[in-house]
């Protein structure tokens, strides 16, 4: 039985995704090398760490190479969570090792890093390929949060490729995930394996970027599809005239999305995790904050509205944070004594009696379901699983309570009911937009292109993307130079750093110039669903950040 696929499938299989100028002659490329790149930050300690991969300069490519004649055998994995466009990666790696030499063979392993390590693989050949072009979603060869940081799984992964004659790897993933491939990258090339290790910039939550990596692939088609979803929202708001909508949008560690979502939909108001940690904003002072915008709006006689929270927003609280500091060491301390515990009163009571006395205080002003949330197992990093709490649904009680207070005070003369939304998976393995699309195939093919130079330990990069992919530039970064060493688990490891919304830049100053006028007038845009087809200043639209980045 044939498989069914839609209508938009159809054609979107049909699409050709644009290339820069230095990859549209093939990935043979032209290369020119920069001065030598010392990492981010901790330098010397970097460098110590990663002692053959440090320290190495940047590329740039332009089109007129020549191939090495030499057919390739490449391996790619996908790492962590979905982000829309990986299929279009790995199309624009095999288009391009094919450039390179028509007999060039292409394996994905199956489930993220585990498969390197338990050599469980499927070959890419052209028509299992031409399934997957401009598709959402990681499942043609599937994802896994597997990290690569143990010897032995080098070695496992070193015998592996030795046998398909894969000599070269790369990783498509996130920050976490780049910095174990770098991990792999220096192992390798000290041992003498004959395997380059390259990584290409993946996340929807837009953390992972620095002067070359403009933007994380993913970013755009995720902010696009919660866009859509935020203005029919707020236009239901609009025409019901009633509910106040909570919507927290994924971003753990950075409020990327909810800023551009806010850039995009206007909405009354965005909660900017950065912000709250640079000004020390408690939980009471955002409280009150929300409640006097929806004071200020019941005063014009509308009691509706949409208020924007980052996933990772309870972790910059300044008192929570050191709550979940606390938490994060007493769990570790007491895993099993606290696991055999059953009674859920009977766990919070017992981490209320190892708490410090204030943040014993910050625990209990919570409901009980925000309690146990905040005590779940971590992630495999380590970190509170911040998607799990229920920030959305806390902060609507929590203004509710302030509004009752208010109108007990004669400050408040309105209505207040509240819906609560969560906005995850929605966004992850969306159709690609075109300019993911693009970019991604690009990414891909600029890997191919790394490959044919023979490096090793560098991250692709296409650059110039507030421009039309016609003046794009492509280049590789070393996965060093975007490092710094951060203390995890009680012990320094090294991380490429996490890109942050930065309050001085354009983005965040153009939201906060508008932002009081969103608050309390009905300002809201309607953004529709991502648009394949059309006038340019549509379909092929950038995101509001790189366009107000770049001008």
């Amino acid at each position: 039985m044939s498989k069914m696929i839609s209508a938009l499938q159809k054609v979107r299989k049909e699409y050709a995704p644009k290339l820069p100028p230095a990859l549209a002659n093939g990935a043979a490329v032209q290369v020119s090398k920069g001065a030598p790149l010392a990492a981010f930050a901790d330098a010397d300690k970097i460098a110590a760490l990663f002692p053959t991969t440090s320290n190495m300069p940047d590329l740039k490519f332009t089109a007129g190479g020549q191939p090495s004649g030499k057919p390739v055998n490449v391996a790619v994995i996908l790492s962590g969570g979905q982000a829309p466009g990986g299929h279009n990666v790995i199309a624009g790696i095999y288009d391009g090792i094919k450039s390179l030499n028509p007999a060039s063979r292409m394996f994905g392993f199956k489930g993220g890093p585990s498969g390197l390590v338990d050599n469980n693989y499927v070959e890419i050949t052209d028509d299992f390929m031409a399934e997957y072009r401009n598709t959402g979603g990681f499942d043609m060869i599937g994802s896994g949060r597997t990290k690569l940081e143990k010897i032995e799984q080098f070695d496992k992964g070193a015998v592996n490729c030795e046998k398909l004659g894969i000599s070269a790897l790369v990783i498509i993933g996130g920050d976490d995930s780049n910095t174990n491939a770098c991990l792999l990258a220096e192992y390798y090339k000290a041992k003498n394996v004959p395997v380059q290790v390259i990584g290409c910039p993946k996340t929807i939550d837009g953390d992972l970027k620095n002067k070359f990596i403009e933007t994380s692939f993913g970013f755009d088609t995720a902010s696009k599809v919660y866009s859509e979803l935020i203005g029919n929202i707020s236009r239901d708001a609009n025409s019901a005239k009633k509910y106040w909508h909570f919507i927290k949008l994924m971003g753990r560690s950075a409020s990327h999305i909810t800023l551009e979502c806010a850039l995009k939909t206007h909405v009354n108001a965005a909660i900017i995790s950065e912000e709250v940690a640079a000004k020390k904003q408690t939980l009471a002072g955002i409280v009150d904050n929300l409640a006097q915008i929806v004071a200020r709006r019941a005063e014009n006689k509308e009691n509706f509205g949409v208020v924007l929270i980052p996933e990772g927003l309870i972790e910059f609280i300044p008192e929570i944070k050191v709550l979940i500091s606390e938490l994060n060491d007493v769990l570790a301390a007491n895993a099993d004594e606290f696991a055999a515990i059953a009674k859920p009163e009977d766990k919070i009571a017992y981490i209320i009696g190892k708490l410090s006395s204030d943040s014993a205080g910050v625990y209990k002003q919570f409901p009980a379901t925000i309690q146990l949330q905040l005590s779940m197992d971590r992630d495999p990093h380590g970190n509170v699983q911040v998607s799990q709490i229920e920030t959305e649904k806390l902060l609507a009680r929590l203004v509710g309570d302030r509004l009752k207070e208010m109108k007990a005070e004669g400050k408040y003369v309105g209505k207040f009911g509240t819906q609560t939304h969560f906005f995850g998976y929605e966004g992850r393995c969306a159709a690609p937009s075109n300019f993911d699309a693009d970019y991604c195939y690009s990414l891909g093919y600029n890997a191919a292109a790394i490959i044919g130079s023979g490096a090793t330990a560098y991250m692709s990069y296409v650059g110039n993307l507030s421009k039309p992919a016609s003046e794009w530039t492509a280049g590789a970064v070393p996965l060093t130079a975007m490092m710094n060493v951060e203390h995890r688990h009680g012990e320094d490891k090294p991380v490429i750093k996490k890109a942050l919304v930065e309050l001085d830049d354009a983005p965040f100053k153009e939201f906060a110039s508008k932002r009081d006028i969103w608050a309390v007038e009905t300002s809201f845009v309607y953004p529709g669903p991502i648009q394949y087809f059309g006038p340019a200043e549509v379909c092929d639209a950038k995101t509001e950040t790189i366009i107000l980045e770049h001008k």
